[in-house]
């Protein structure tokens, strides 16, 4: 990189600076990584065979936390049938002189239809309970279980509000 400077005599000059690296990799940055690395690989043979121990330590870690994921996005898709089956349910019943029971029909239809993201909803099934200007609907279960012997419990209400004539 060129820049001005003044000479002895009082006239402009330009003077050439060395290339200093930029401050990332003085200040550690990729180059010390990507030189460990090729060490590693070029080295005398020291290190054989440390590989396949190193993956035989972190392979159980790595397992754990892939079936883990796969389990929490088991629960949260548990959940989200039980509440969209709650709320199919809460529809159903809040209908203008809906029979009872409606919304329970209306709650395991939904539940069958959609697989068996929510396991033993059937024991004790979808409960709706209405007043006079409110619905509640409860769809309890468990989640599909992923992991042996990891089961988390679902529990979801939907609420509204029941149709009725009022005066103006």
């Amino acid at each position: 990189m060129r820049r001005a400077v003044r000479s002895d005599d009082g006239r402009a000059a330009f003077a050439v600076r060395p290339h200093r690296p930029a401050r990332a990799a003085r200040s550690g940055g990729l180059r010390p990584a990507v030189a460990a690395v090729r060490r590693r690989l070029a080295g005398d043979g020291t290190d054989r065979g440390a590989n396949p121990v190193e993956l035989a330590v972190v392979m159980p870690a790595i397992l754990v936390l892939l079936f883990g994921s796969i389990q929490l996005a088991a629960l949260f898709v548990a959940r989200s049938t039980a509440l969209h089956a709650a709320e199919s349910g809460v529809d159903a019943q809040r209908v203008l002189a809906a029979p009872a029971g409606a919304g329970e029909a209306r709650a395991r239809r939904f539940l069958r239809a959609t697989g068996d993201w929510l396991v033993g909803w059937d024991e004790r099934g979808p409960r709706c309970v209405t007043t006079a200007t409110e619905v509640t609907c409860t769809v309890t279960g468990r989640s599909l279980s992923v992991v042996p012997g990891v089961s988390f419990p679902v529990r979801q209400t939907a609420h509204g509000t029941v149709e009725r004539w009022t005066t103006g």
